[in-house]
């Protein structure tokens, strides 16, 4: 299965867990690596669209790979995903370049599991948070398929993201 990698994180200089989880992505057979904030910087407006688009051609997954930012995506992230995924290309009459390949989100959060529970901090699940990119991947006709979710990112160990690591690493092999 070919996959593509899409990775953004906003603070890149305190990126443990996403420079780690990237790492083991370019060191997968099949696997392309895209990382937005290497690529464009801080510019959030200066998307080589044509480039981005073709990088999709021929892979069957979609990963993207980010840090929960306010329960949400990357700034980064999210002006790529306006940029790119244009009328006409990725949805639209004639837009069919997503249609049919699976859509993975990878992500960390600086909180405990437990804050994302119906009944801690926030009182929404993962799932719940991650409801914007599910339905994102279903407009476009994409599969949605379970999010790996990493938790306690500013307090990782190294047994916890040499786990992480290789969780990923079965995902991306699967």
């Amino acid at each position: 299965m070919k996959t593509l990698v899409i990775v953004s994180h906003p603070y890149t200089e305190r990126s443990t867990v996403i420079k780690a989880l990237e790492k083991v992505a370019l060191n997968t057979t099949s696997v392309t690596v895209r990382n937005l904030d290497t690529l464009y910087g801080k510019n959030i407006s200066q998307f080589d669209i044509a480039t981005e688009q073709a990088a999709y051609e021929n892979v069957d997954r979609v990963v993207y790979m980010f840090p929960i930012h306010w329960f949400n995506l990357t700034p980064m992230l999210k002006a790529y995903l306006n940029e790119v995924w244009t009328y006409g290309w990725a949805f639209g009459p004639e837009g069919k370049a997503l249609k049919g390949k699976e859509m993975l989100i990878v992500t960390c959060t600086g909180a405990g599991e437990s804050t994302y529970s119906p009944t801690g901090l926030v009182q929404s699940t993962m799932k719940e948070v991650l409801t914007p990119m599910k339905a994102t991947a279903l407009y476009v006709g994409m599969t949605f398929i379970e999010p790996l979710v990493f938790h306690e990112a500013m307090d990782i160990t190294p047994q916890k993201l040499t786990s992480f690591e290789d969780q990923l690493s079965q995902r991306l092999l699967a």
